[in-house]
């Protein structure tokens, strides 16, 4: 399995401390059948600036320490970005990552709103042959209390990424079911585990696509796996046009 959101990488935000708990990180998500990781870590957000120098150079320092120590996970490096108003500048001056390489960036919200002026980013990225990637919609209050908002996004040209957690239950229930009916309605086009430590934010890729499975079939499930293997070696997608169909539960649940 590929992983395509997850902070490994030791010291450079909220996620482990310290190598050792990078390690034990690595060696969970091997666990889980993963293979490859592409490192996220914080870029431009309240608390953490990480440039893209600074985020290579701990991809490549894991990466030794991986294969000295045995531990089969391949690390890529990417950011998340919060959505801030100089990134198409930034990444044509080279200061801003893709996922592992790709035409591929990932993109993160404030969580109580869809960030400002970001129908126009989508655009001028796509200008640039790069596809905008929003990191856990299910997790952004504005688009939870209006999913129309992310399904004019889908349509502009950006896709979206469920965080495993969500879609396993650990943000409870409506959040859960809520990410089930962005699958059903071709509104979410990634799992990822947003992994920050070996405890509460663990790994948990194969509990996600096991509760895929068991909620929505097989062919989800290598729908999903298939696309992030995609998206590891650059490849175009394939991306069903996406519908908002309002469940029962969710009106009643907005009421």
């Amino acid at each position: 399995m590929v992983d395509i959101h997850n902070h490994i990488l030791p010291g450079l935000d909220d996620g482990p401390s310290g190598l050792e708990v990078a390690v034990e990180m690595a060696r969970q998500a091997v666990a889980q059948g993963i293979e490859d990781v592409i490192a996220t870590p914080h870029h431009r957000s309240p608390s953490y600036t990480n440039s893209a120098e600074s985020v290579i150079e701990q991809v490549e320092a894991i990466q030794a320490v991986l294969r000295h120590r045995k531990i089969p996970l391949r690390v890529h490096a990417g950011q998340e970005i919060r959505v801030y108003p100089s990134i198409i500048d930034d990444f044509e001056a080279g200061n801003l990552l893709t996922l592992g390489g790709s035409r591929y960036m990932l993109l993160e919200f404030p969580s109580d709103r869809v960030s400002t002026g970001i129908h126009e980013l989508i655009y001028e990225l796509q200008l640039l042959q790069i596809v905008p990637i929003i990191a856990h919609p299910e997790r952004n209050r504005e688009i939870v209390e209006d999913p129309r908002k992310l399904l004019e996004l889908i349509e502009a040209g950006a896709l979206a990424q469920l965080t495993a957690h969500s879609v396993i239950g650990h943000f409870g229930k409506t959040i859960q079911r809520f990410c089930l009916d962005l699958c059903r309605n071709h509104m979410a086009h990634f799992i990822a585990s947003d992994a920050h430590n070996t405890g509460s934010r663990a790994f948990a890729l194969s509990e996600a696509y096991d509760t895929l499975r068991n909620k929505l079939g097989q062919d989800m499930v290598i729908h999903f796996q298939n696309r992030a293997k995609s998206l590891l070696h650059d490849l175009p997608l394939e991306i069903s046009s996406p519908v908002w169909e309002k469940p029962k539960w969710f009106q009643f649940w907005k009421s």
